[in-house]
C-alpha cells in the first residue's frame, strides 16, 4: 500500500494532505480502494463538508491513478451523495456528510483530574473569568430575533466606521509591503512606536495623562494588561492585592492566578473606602473615574487619601480607565495618573470601548522602573501584538478618525443614557434608583425594594433580554442589590423594548 501525498509543485490543490492508503500503482483494485478511502475519510470527518478534492487531471500526482479512474470514482461518490460538483470550480464534499463528533464520553469523575491546575477547576474562577456568558433560556416566539443586550462594557460594531478603518488599514498595509516590519529583540517589541506616540497624544487630550511613547506597552486588550501586571508585581503567596468590591471579576482572577492574596475593599458614594485598606497592601486596583460596575467617580478627597496611603505603605496603584472617553454633563475628570504620581500608578487603557473589542488591543502606561520587566513578560506570552493591527489603529488615531468617532458616540450614548434615566426615574422608580455617574457606557441602579434581582435577570433571559444583577460582581458579602444597564450594544428601539420587558418582570416578581 502507498500513501497519498502531493508529488510535484504547481498542482492546483497543494493543501490536500489527507492520508489515504491506496493500492499499488497499476493494481486492478485502484478504483475500488480509492473510492473506499475517500468515502471513509468523508464519513470519519477527516474530509470535512466543503473540502475540495484534487481535480481528476492531477489524479496521478495525488492518487497514482489515471484521470479516467479518478473521474469514475468521483462520479460514484457523487451518485452516493458524498460529494457534489460545482460547474467550473471542482468537486467538493457534500454538506450533509458533516461527520458527527468523534469525541468519546468520558466517565464522570468524583474529583478533578490531578493533571490539571486545580486553580482553573474552581467553579468560582470559571464563573468569574466567563462572566459575560449567559445560559440560553430564551422562550421568545421569534427565535431569530436579536437579543436585547444590557450587559456592560459591550459596543455595537454596526456604529463603527468600517469603511474608514478599511481605507486606513489598506494604506498601512501598503506601507508594510514597501517596508516590511523587521524582527526585533524582545526589548524592541513593546509596541509599534508610532502607535505608542498616538496613544500618548490621545490620552493627554482625553484623560490628562502626560506620558512619552517610551512609557507605553501595547497589549492584547486590557485583560492581558492585568495578566502582565499580575505576573510582574505579585510575589506568590506574599503580595496582598486590594480590589474594589463589587468590581470586575476577570481582573481579580489574573491576580489570584499569580498567587496574590486578594482582599475585597468596599466602595461608597465617594469610591473605594481607603480606610479599609490593609497596612500590608502591595497593589491596589481601582476604577477611579467610573467605578465598575456601580459607576460613581472617586472624589478628590478620596483620591488624595489613596495616593498618600499608597506612598506611606509602599503600595502600587493600577488604574483601570476602561471607558473614560465617554463623559456627560460635567467638566472633565482627570485620570489618577498625573505627572507627580507617575512612579506609583500603572494606567491601563483599551480600544475595546472607544473602537472595537474585536481589535484585542490595549496598553499600559507604566513607571519607567517597571517597563523593562513588563516588556519581558509580554514577550514571554506572545512576543508582540499584531503589527498590521497596530499600524491600522495608529493610522486611525493619527488621522483624527478616533476623535471623530468618539465625539459621535458621545452623542449616541448621551441619547441612550437619557432614555434610560427617564425610564428609571419614571416607570421603574418604584423598584430602582440610578446611582449618579457622569462617565461611561452603563448605568447602575440600586434596588429600592426586596425584589430578588438575580431572579429578575434570569427571567429576562426568557424575554431575550440579557442583563446583569449586582451579585455577580461581588467577591465578599453582597452589600447592595440592583441591576446594570449597559447602553453600548442596544439601540434606542431595543432599549425601549427591554425596559418594557423589565417592567413586566418586576411587576410579577
Amino acid at each position: 500500500m502507498v500513501q497519498s501525498r502531493m508529488r510535484r509543485k504547481g498542482t492546483p490543490n497543494p493543501l490536500f494532505e489527507v492520508q489515504l492508503h491506496l493500492a499499488v500503482r497499476g493494481s486492478r483494485e485502484s478504483a475500488r480502494t480509492l473510492y473506499r478511502e475517500l468515502k471513509d475519510a468523508i464519513v470519519e470527518g477527516r474530509l470535512l463538508a466543503g473540502a475540495q478534492l484534487p481535480p481528476p487531471r492531477q489524479a496521478r500526482a495525488y492518487f497514482g491513478v489515471s484521470r479516467n479512474t479518478a473521474a469514475g470514482v468521483y462520479e460514484r461518490l457523487m451518485n452516493d451523495g458524498y460529494v457534489l460538483a460545482r460547474q467550473g470550480s471542482g468537486t467538493y464534499v457534500a454538506e450533509r456528510f458533516t461527520a458527527p463528533s468523534t469525541r468519546k464520553e468520558l466517565p464522570k469523575k468524583t474529583a478533578p483530574d490531578r493533571r490539571l491546575n486545580a486553580f482553573w477547576l474552581d467553579p468560582n474562577v470559571t464563573a468569574a473569568i466567563g462572566f459575560w456568558r449567559e445560559q440560553p433560556q430564551s422562550t421568545a416566539s421569534d427565535r431569530h430575533s436579536r437579543p436585547i443586550d444590557f450587559r456592560p462594557a459591550l459596543v455595537d460594531p454596526g456604529l463603527f466606521p468600517f469603511d474608514v478603518f478599511r481605507r486606513v488599514s489598506a494604506r498601512q498595509l501598503r506601507g508594510l509591503e514597501r517596508k516590511p516590519a523587521s524582527f526585533k529583540s524582545p526589548q524592541g517589541n513593546q509596541g509599534h512606536f508610532y502607535l505608542r506616540e498616538a496613544i500618548t497624544k490621545h490620552i493627554a487630550v482625553t484623560r490628562a495623562v502626560v506620558s512619552q511613547p517610551e512609557d507605553v506597552l501595547v497589549t492584547s486588550g486590557a485583560q492581558q494588561a492585568f495578566d502582565l501586571l499580575a505576573r510582574t508585581l505579585v510575589i506568590r503567596d506574599e503580595t496582598v492585592v486590594a480590589i474594589e468590591d463589587p468590581g470586575y471579576p476577570p481582573l481579580r482572577i489574573a491576580f489570584a492566578a499569580a498567587g496574590a492574596k486578594i482582599v475585597p475593599i468596599g466602595v461608597d458614594d465617594e469610591g473605594l473606602i481607603v480606610e479599609q485598606l490593609p497596612r500590608n497592601v502591595g497593589v491596589i486596583c481601582i476604577c477611579p473615574s467610573h467605578q465598575f460596575p456601580l459607576g460613581m467617580p472617586m472624589s478628590a478627597r478620596r483620591r488624595k487619601s489613596l495616593l498618600e496611603y499608597a506612598r506611606n505603605c509602599g503600595a502600587l496603584i493600577i488604574e483601570d480607565d476602561y471607558d473614560g472617553e465617554f463623559r456627560y454633563d460635567q467638566s472633565p475628570l482627570a485620570a489618577l495618573r498625573a505627572s507627580e504620581n507617575a512612579d506609583v500608578v500603572f494606567y491601563v487603557g483599551t480600544f475595546s470601548k472607544c473602537m472595537l473589542s474585536a481589535l484585542r488591543l490595549g496598553f499600559i502606561v507604566a513607571p519607567k522602573w517597571a517597563l523593562a520587566t513588563l516588556i519581558a513578560a509580554k514577550n514571554c506570552l506572545d512576543w508582540h501584538c499584531s503589527t498590521p493591527i497596530q499600524s491600522a489603529v495608529c493610522g486611525f488615531i493619527a488621522g483624527g478618525h478616533l476623535t471623530r468617532h468618539v465625539r459621535r458616540m458621545r452623542e449616541v450614548y448621551k441619547e441612550r443614557r437619557q432614555l434610560l434615566l427617564n425610564f428609571l426615574h419614571g416607570e421603574l422608580g418604584d423598584w430602582l434608583e440610578p446611582i449618579p455617574s457622569h462617565y461611561g457606557m452603563h448605568i447602575a441602579a440600586a434596588g429600592r425594594s426586596s425584589v430578588d434581582f438575580d431572579h429578575v435577570a434570569e427571567a429576562l433571559l426568557r424575554h431575550d433580554v440579557k442583563m446583569h444583577s449586582f451579585s455577580r460582581y461581588f467577591l465578599g458579602p453582597q452589600t447592595r442589590t440592583g441591576l446594570i444597564f449597559g447602553y453600548g450594544a442596544a439601540d434606542l428601539s431595543g432599549l425601549k423594548r427591554g425596559l418594557v420587558s423589565l417592567k413586566q418582570v418586576l411587576r410579577s416578581a
